[in-house]
């Protein structure tokens, strides 16, 4: 069934599977939730149940962020326009972003009213068909959740994969909701209020949980390692490049990732034919994994002899202090007494020296083992090899 409206969505959509399996999820999960929403909000009015009414409340929540979702998939969808170079797939992450401060806002309201319910109790009015409802709604909330993972899977979306991860969440609420009224209707426990209580802390923690991932993908995170490392697989398959580095990834949403990586090629090669090869590599990038990947062209002075000379000397300092430790771009200017040499130093996370610290370090040892030198070292400390 889904995958024939994935099909009947895309079709109308003109081919954007990513709008239309967004969209679709929307859909789906707006008129669930809204079923969800109205038959809990009955039932809870019924039986007096703080409980159940937050849990309605929480689908409510979700019923909005359905709306949210279909219009962020909507605007996601949008091709890159003069103002927006990058497209605008960001609005997926906007879009999430003002769905969990609505989360977080149904908890804390629901915060005030189990508090109420704690300091006053009253007992909750039982019939058959409240455990029906619920379990139905547990029911249907699993569903949900398998939904929302086969589609997530579909487009490799977090924004489907996070609601998954909610659907299920849900499930685990209303079983609780479901077990304060049972414990009532055995034992005259009337632990109600304690129980909307806890749900409407979970609530406020997920929405507080949203708002910082959220905040994390709009300003901008780490790769996920698996695209490093699948960005350094492609890389290794040319052999007659001799090394690369400063490889930056730039994600504008999902579907629109820019990466930027310099590439150090023997500086003998024409120039015809490096640009052959870095042409290859930026084509390769983007048919195995849809990257729009820049490459800088660094020469590399394989048989200078001066290079020949120093370099061996410096990578011997550098892996006695750290064997992370990663030096590229070496250039060695002849022409000042003692010699000065510029490269360009990637420092791994462990080193806490400061930059002054390190690069003094490194200048003493080089000196009292070699020879008299001047350092000038760019130092590398954000970049993702």
């Amino acid at each position: 069934m889904l995958t024939f409206l994935i099909k009947q969505f895309t079709k109308k959509l003109k081919g954007n599977t990513r709008e239309a399996v967004g969209i679709l999820a929307g859909v789906l999960g707006l008129f669930s939730n809204l079923i969800l929403f109205v038959a809990k909000l009955l039932i809870g009015q019924i039986s007096g149940s703080v409980s159940i009414m937050a849990d309605a409340m929480n689908n409510l929540s979700d019923t909005a962020s359905s709306i949210i979702t279909l219009a962020g998939f909507k605007v996601a969808g949008k091709p890159a326009d003069e103002e927006h170079p990058y497209g605008h797939e960001r609005f997926e992450y906007i879009s999430g972003f003002v769905v969990s401060f609505l989360v977080t806002y149904v908890g804390v309201r629901f915060l005030d009213s189990s508090f109420d319910k704690i300091l006053d109790p009253s007992s909750v009015k039982l019939s058959p068909i409240i455990f029906v409802v619920l379990i139905l709604s547990i029911l249907m909330k699993f569903w949900q959740n398998l939904m929302y993972r086969r589609l997530a899977k579909k487009i490799d979306s977090n924004t489907l994969k996070a609601t998954a991860q909610d659907s299920i969440n849900d499930v685990y609420t209303t079983i609780a909701v479901l077990l304060s009224a049972l414990i009532e209707w055995l034992t005259g426990w009337q632990i109600d209020g304690y129980i909307g209580f806890l749900i409407a802390l979970y609530i406020i923690y997920t929405g507080i949980k949203m708002i910082k991932e959220f905040i994390d993908e709009l300003m901008g995170v780490r790769a996920p390692q698996e695209e490093i490392s699948q960005i350094k697989k492609l890389l290794d398959e040319y052999p007659n490049i001799i090394g690369y580095h400063d490889l930056l990834i730039h994600s504008y949403g999902p579907s629109s990732v820019f990466a930027s990586v310099h590439i150090e090629v023997n500086e003998d090669w024409s120039l015809p034919h490096a640009h052959e090869v870095i042409d290859d590599i930026e084509q390769t990038v983007k048919e195995r994994m849809n990257v729009d990947l820049v490459c800088h062209l660094d020469p590399y002075p394989i048989d200078d002899p001066d290079f020949k000379r120093v370099a061996p000397k410096m990578r011997k300092v550098l892996r006695d202090i750290d064997s992370n430790l990663r030096m590229h771009d070496l250039r060695i200017d002849t022409t000042t007494t003692p010699e000065t040499f510029h490269f360009d130093l990637v420092v791994p996370e462990n080193i806490k020296l400061s930059d002054l610290e390190l690069s003094e370090y490194i200048s003493q040892i080089y000196i009292s083992r070699y020879e008299p030198a001047t350092l000038n070292i760019t130092f590398d400390r954000t970049y993702l090899l």
